[in-house]
């Protein structure tokens, strides 16, 4: 939210598990703020998260204006590691994000 406010703060933001919408209540969306979001984002989603479907979330990213990418985990939840991936998908959000997202100066 602050980042939709204040844009210039960060060159790039990493989401890891955004709560969409309490589990079970796809009604009440937590996306009031992503209109103003002009922030490049990557949003890293367990594609088993109660908090929202990959569907949802992709719907949802259309909101924002700016540059957004959606990093699916499969067979993830709301934790999004496991004992499958602890040792692979920290490296893998790094390395997106850094290549990705942010400048080099």
């Amino acid at each position: 939210m602050l980042l939709a406010e204040q844009p210039g703060l960060a060159d790039g933001l990493l989401l890891l598990s955004y709560p969409l919408h309490p589990p079970k209540k796809p009604t009440q969306m937590r996306t009031a703020h992503f209109p103003g979001l002009r922030t490049q984002s990557l949003f890293v989603h367990g594609t088993r998260d109660g908090f929202g479907t990959i569907a949802e979330m992709t719907e949802a990213l259309k909101l924002i204006p700016a540059r957004t990418e959606l990093m699916a985990v499969e067979g993830a939840g709301h934790e999004l590691l496991s004992k499958k991936n602890a040792d692979v998908l920290p490296r893998q959000i790094v390395e997106a994000f850094s290549t990705q997202f942010l400048r080099v100066t």
